[in-house]
């Protein structure tokens, strides 16, 4: 199949934008809670659709005496809490457009986000992001941004009492001035490549896209379902699931700091999850150590075999009665326990930002947790394509959303049309003419259909490897299965006009005691265990099963253990934790060079 159309379920009024979804909650006669505050210990407390409004609009209210006009841009820099939604409701509510700029962004990333859009305020979180702000005007010309207000309780209160006077017809003309049409935000993608682009996202992209997607899984998103934010929702992805919650009446509570995301779990327990693929990473290998420093690693890798097994019997449609008996036994012993681990009633996690890869996909899916993995782009609003409760196709990325339509072009690079995808990048007519032709999007990403519309990636038209002799090598697949793997924290595979194709490998620093002690290894540092041989052997038996996968051509020849992690903080990771490719290549040049030389002599 090369282009599958999906209609839309849901029409929405060309009038209406992201706001009236917040005031379709208030109308209801129940006041459903919408969101959840920490109290006192680990409880948490519902906050109604009533309050939330209440708040937006005390806000907005300061923001209209605050200068801010229609259509003024305002940069919002915090990590993920309820004051992040609070702050983008309020924008929209007097009637602006919010620009995320992510809270680890360096001055250099929030000069050039503010000054491109031309940002007239900013929220901040505290008192280091404020400074980070005022760094950021000596790099750029900043002139327009008249204030900066924090966003913690004591910094809205002046920002609030500012605003008291300001007439509630005022504040409802600002709401109600936009259209479908209209732009709401513009998000600068994460930039693994040159400087970040600003996506403009209009109210209809996430209005229409909201109400068909919960349309579309209604079993997940659905009024009294509650999940846990702890995605940065500076990225589209958690941006979306944020407004779509607030459409389908969910309860989202927030956790900004993963190290706490276990025990907010257990505290909160959610009904559905969003995560990245590298969060379904960690939790697997975190539960695979568990069992093995707890002495229960064969339990724990027979219990891993029998859910990818159960799993894709299920997804064939039968499963034999022997392998329902073991799954029984192993859901007692093993899978309950992970499941209580996340709370202990999430039924459904929404995958995006990356691949997932079947082997997570079946294994969490036989843990009894079904992963509806999707597919999209910040230019896309998040998703294109999802998997729905109703029908899944593990290892494939869901048929489109209704609204959407995906065609595959004749050199297998996936298109877009439809309600999600953006008008174009902001203030660049040279980019929007490169990125459509006849009102598709070119993702950059190659993809097949099959026969029932079910998108599968394979890969990414940049990231597609030519060797030295024409071999055409997608790295994505060979890295998935190197770093699946609990002593492994990052793999990029390189090999670019190069002979053959090649590896940097780094290591696990949490995973690494351990995995020293089980092998009667003495305890040593990263930098130490990249050169040790028990080491590099385990990674050669990696790089073997890997290689099985693929041609001799596309097979990896040469690794290298590197001693430094490839991170957000090192700069070789973007905000949603993808591989800056160009960057890690561009620091590590000589280890690749050497790689080659090597190989030569």
């Amino acid at each position: 199949m090369r282009e599958a159309v999906v209609p839309a379920l849901v029409e929405v009024d060309p009038d209406l934008n992201i706001t009236d979804l917040l005031l379709r909650q208030t109308a209801k006669p129940n006041d459903p809670a919408l969101f959840a505050r920490r109290g006192a210990g680990d409880d948490w407390e519902d906050v109604p659709a009533s309050r939330f409004l209440a708040e937006v609009t005390a806000i907005a209210r300061g923001l209209i005496a605050g200068g801010i006009r229609r259509g003024d841009r305002v940069g919002i820099m915090a990590s993920t809490s309820y004051q992040w939604s609070l702050v983008d409701f309020a924008i929209w509510f007097a009637g602006a457009v919010s620009v995320p700029v992510y809270e680890t962004s360096a001055p250099s990333q929030v000069a050039w986000n503010l000054s491109d859009s031309g940002a007239s305020a900013v929220f901040v979180e505290s008192e280091r992001h404020r400074q980070t702000v005022e760094r950021a005007r000596e790099l750029e010309d900043l002139s327009d941004v008249h204030a900066i207000w924090t966003m913690d309780d004591a910094g809205l209160a002046p920002l609030i009492a500012s605003g008291r006077d300001v007439a509630d017809a005022t504040v409802e003309e600002r709401r109600s001035a936009a259209g479908l049409a209209d732009t709401a935000t513009i998000i600068y993608t994460s930039g693994t490549t040159g400087r970040p682009k600003g996506v403009a996202l209009t109210h209809g992209n996430f209005v229409r896209l909201s109400d068909n997607a919960a349309a579309a899984i209604a079993a997940v998103a659905h009024e009294g379902a509650r999940t846990i934010m702890f995605l940065p929702l500076a990225h589209v992805f958690a941006r979306f699931i944020a407004v779509l919650a607030v459409s389908a009446g969910c309860v989202v509570a927030h956790t900004p700091d993963v190290k706490n995301l276990l025990r907010d779990l257990q505290g909160f327990r959610p009904d559905f999850i969003l995560v990245v693929p590298r969060v379904f990473e960690k939790v697997y290998n975190a539960s695979k150590l568990k069992a093995e420093d707890g002495g229960r690693g064969r339990i724990f890798a027979a219990a891993e075999h029998v859910a990818i097994d159960w799993s894709r019997a299920r997804q064939a449609g039968s499963v034999p009665l022997g392998l329902r008996l073991r799954h029984a036994v192993f859901d007692r012993l093993v899978y309950g326990k992970l499941r209580a681990a996340m709370g202990g009633r999430v039924r459904f996690a929404v995958s995006g930002g990356g691949p997932l890869g079947e082997r997570l996909g079946h294994f969490f899916d036989g843990v009894g947790v079904t992963v509806l993995e999707g597919y999209g782009l910040t230019e896309t609003t998040a998703p294109l394509s999802v998997n729905t409760p109703e029908k899944i196709k593990i290892g494939s990325v869901g048929p489109a959303l209704p609204g959407n339509g995906i065609r595959i072009a004749e050199d297998g690079e996936v298109l877009a049309s439809g309600i999600c995808v953006t008008p174009g990048y902001w203030q660049r007519d040279d980019l929007n003419a490169e990125a459509f032709s006849d009102g598709w999007f070119h993702t950059g990403d190659l993809g097949e259909l099959d026969d029932d519309g079910y998108l599968r990636i394979t890969g990414r038209k940049k990231e597609i490897i030519v060797t030295s002799g024409g071999k055409n090598v997608a790295p994505s697949g060979l890295e998935d299965a190197i770093r699946a793997d609990t002593l492994i924290s990052q793999c990029i595979v390189v090999g670019d006009h190069r002979p053959f194709i090649s590896a940097l490998v780094t290591l696990d620093e949490e995973a690494l005691p351990g995995w020293l002690a089980r092998h009667q290894l003495p305890e040593m540092p990263v930098a130490e265990a990249a050169g040790n041989d028990a080491v590099i052997a385990r990674v050669q038996e990696l790089v073997d099963a890997a290689n099985e996968r693929v041609s001799r051509a596309e097979s990896i020849r040469a690794f290298r253990i590197v001693p430094t992690d490839f991170t957000e903080a090192t700069g070789h990771l973007t905000p949603s934790l993808k591989l800056r490719r160009a960057r890690v290549v561009a620091d590590f040049e000589d280890v690749i060079e050497e790689i080659y030389a090597a190989k030569q002599r």
